[in-house]
């Protein structure tokens, strides 16, 4: 039986966005083991092991990480390794690094987003050098977005193959608009009117996903747009200071937080208007989601953002004021619902899937 190790930062990143191939490759007969922060079971696998990650790339924790990974890979011999994220991505490939070259598995490595870029200077050293550093054990490369893909041809960060992919697959037969009816009393049981509009951003909190940004913004056209209401879904490390900027401006009761929410397909059509002021972004989910629930979209103009709109650059945003200015229209003159499907159609789980298990099973 071949085995496969699949390997992410986070548990919930394996169960929010690997089980399908994990169920696919298990019903291939692959043995499939998840290597991430904690050992909590997983559908389909083998078994789990946990590892001492943490955010901070140099952190004597991450290095222990790298050997104890060494060791559980020379004892198991795994045949591949599916990685995801770029902090285990980087530890796991190291690893590998550390392995006589016969004992190597296969390294396919899923890049949801690069954290640098050629603007960032000298500092985009701080994160391409592990790419360039790992390169030699990343057998396949695969890229969600078109700058990515640029990055990745200019600093050669594969062994033998770079592949463009549509995302991960996106799974929108959840994610529905609610009949008028459901949609009035759900937003009842929120405390919300019809009159309300109601925008959404559901993301960790984090410097990545750059929440403060947003809350400086609406804050600036609460006045103006009295009817709007803004929520925040996520947990994160910057909550708290989120929460301590939204008292200081005085919007508590127009900026809300949510907490974590498990099931967005039940809030998203409940709302009017979705936004990110996300920094980096491979192909982000929380976007597919709120277009699959018909709502119009307020994106910060990166890389990922970009290539899901294509042709609708009137939903990106750039300075602070364009963003303050698309939260005015949006909610004085509504956008007509667009049409998404096309979109969602090439970056479905449908469409995606087979492309993957294709590459694995090669």
């Amino acid at each position: 039986m071949n085995k496969i190790l699949f390997c992410a930062s986070t548990a919930s990143h394996i169960r929010n966005f690997h089980l399908p191939y994990i169920k696919a490759l298990n019903e291939e007969g692959y043995d499939v083991w998840v290597a991430t922060n904690s050992d909590e079971p997983i559908p389909y696998t083998k078994g789990v092991v946990a590892l001492p990650f943490t955010k901070s790339f140099l952190s004597s924790r991450n290095i222990a990480a790298v050997f104890k990974l060494r060791n559980f890979l020379k004892r198991e011999r795994f045949d591949k390794i599916s990685t995801h994220t770029a902090l285990a991505s980087t530890i796991i490939r190291l690893a590998v690094l550390l392995l006589p070259q016969k004992q190597r598995p296969r390294v396919y490595y899923i890049a949801h987003g690069f954290l640098f870029c050629e603007t960032d200077g000298w500092k985009k050293w701080i994160y391409l050098l592990p790419e360039k550093i790992c390169a030699p054990v990343t057998n396949v490369l695969m890229i969600m977005n078109q700058e990515d893909l640029r990055l990745a041809e200019k600093h050669h960060l594969y062994k033998e193959k770079l592949c463009f992919i549509h995302g991960i697959g996106f799974d929108s037969s959840r994610f529905k608009p609610l009949p008028p009816e459901e949609r009035v009393k759900g937003r009842q049981l929120l405390g919300f009117s019809q009159a309300d509009f109601l925008f959404i951003y559901a993301a960790e909190f984090s410097k990545r996903k750059n929440q403060q940004f947003l809350i400086k913004a609406f804050a600036k056209v609460a006045d103006q747009i009295p009817q709007a209401h803004l929520l925040l879904a996520g947990s994160g490390v910057l909550l708290e200071q989120c929460k301590v900027l939204v008292n200081t401006l005085q919007m508590e009761k127009r900026i809300h937080f949510l907490g974590y929410v498990q099931q967005m397909q039940e809030l998203y059509p409940l709302c009017d208007a979705a936004v990110s002021t996300s920094k980096v972004e491979g192909i982000p989910f929380n976007v597919l989601e709120a277009m699959s629930c018909d709502l119009p979209v307020l994106l910060s103009n990166i890389k990922g953002h970009r290539d899901l709109m294509e042709n609708e650059a009137e939903f990106l945003f750039d300075t602070e004021q364009e963003l303050c200015e698309k939260l005015v229209k949006n909610t004085i003159s509504p956008t007509d619902n667009v049409d998404w499907f096309q979109i969602l159609k090439k970056y479905s789980l449908n469409t995606v899937l087979p492309h993957f298990l294709k590459l694995y099973l090669a």
